[in-house]
């Protein structure tokens, strides 16, 4: 059955591999077959349509199936917020959407037992330079961030991008503006995808290029706040400002740069969610999953 059986007792996993899972069909029915399928032991899901502002209730008994089964194998869950939110657009209406969109991405979060809902970080469209942009996020996201009350609120957790356009946050030095704006929330935490870093200019293949991010993303934000890693390889070179994932070891990333990842102390037990493409033969994600599970154990 692999990592989601029904029949086994939750296990101690050092940095959990997981990937992110299909829903449509239902969050248990569908997602955790899936899981199952590429071997996951954590996983990763989308509560609303990714490209859309539509937040639809979820179904009880599909949240209470994933929750119970997650917990019972020991298996972190995470939510992907869509991708149209941007808090620093000088477009009134997608900024209310957004903020109408994470909230409901991180209520669903704690529906289903997530330990973390992603968002992109967003651009400064519209012109504008930074500085009014991340005032707006302030003013827009610190207030979701405190309604975070209970105790099974999932943490927020930003995720960089591939340093396209007017980008707020590409480099991990732009990480330290966003969470001075957000006064450092003790439930602030990064998503790293390391596609986006290495398109954004950070050289994870070099000698050391993965001590050197983590490094610098530790003295940026502090100890703690990386909670999860999107472990992808990327077609295009460093520094592209493309966000297009490969699979394990065929991108210009390299499979050496995960295993030094798993070597580092500011990814310890830290879960990995793979969202590289699962190819015509829908064998791709499978063998990556398994390819970083290797290089972890080796």
């Amino acid at each position: 059955m692999g990592a989601l059986s029904d029949s086994r007792a939750p296990a101690v996993v050092r940095n959990p591999v997981g990937a992110h899972v299909p829903v449509a069909g239902g969050l248990a029915a569908t997602g955790l077959a899936a899981a199952a399928r590429v071997g996951a032991e954590a996983v990763q899901v989308f509560v609303a349509n990714p490209r859309g502002w539509a937040t639809p209730a979820g179904d009880p008994r599909q949240d209470e199936r994933f929750r119970e089964r997650c917990a019972a194998d020991g298996i972190p869950a995470y939510v992907h917020a869509p991708y149209l939110i941007n808090f620093g657009s000088h477009t009134a209406a997608t900024v209310d959407h957004s903020v109408d969109s994470l909230r409901h991405s991180l209520r669903r979060g704690r529906d289903i037992g997530a330990l973390g809902t992603v968002v992109h970080t967003g651009s400064a469209t519209g012109g504008r330079g930074r500085e009014t942009a991340l005032a707006q996020v302030r003013e827009r996201m610190l207030p979701l961030l405190d309604e975070l009350t209970h105790e099974d609120d999932p943490w927020l957790l930003l995720e960089p991008t591939a340093g396209q356009g007017f980008s707020l946050c590409a480099l991990v030095e732009d990480l330290s503006p966003y969470f001075d704006a957000l006064d450092h929330h003790p439930r602030l935490g990064v998503c790293l995808d390391t596609c986006h870093v290495f398109a954004a200019g950070h050289d994870l293949a070099a000698a050391g290029g993965v001590k050197a991010v983590l490094d610098e993303l530790v003295a940026t934000v502090g100890p703690g706040r990386l909670r999860l890693i999107h472990a992808n390889d990327s077609k295009d070179v460093v520094g592209a400002h493309k966000d297009r994932h490969e699979n394990i070891g065929a991108g210009h990333i390299g499979a050496a740069a995960f295993a030094e990842l798993f070597r580092h102390p500011a990814a310890a037990g830290v879960p990995l969610i793979v969202e590289t493409p699962d190819g015509p033969d829908k064998t791709g994600m499978t063998r990556d999953v398994a390819t970083l599970q290797a290089l972890r154990d080796a």
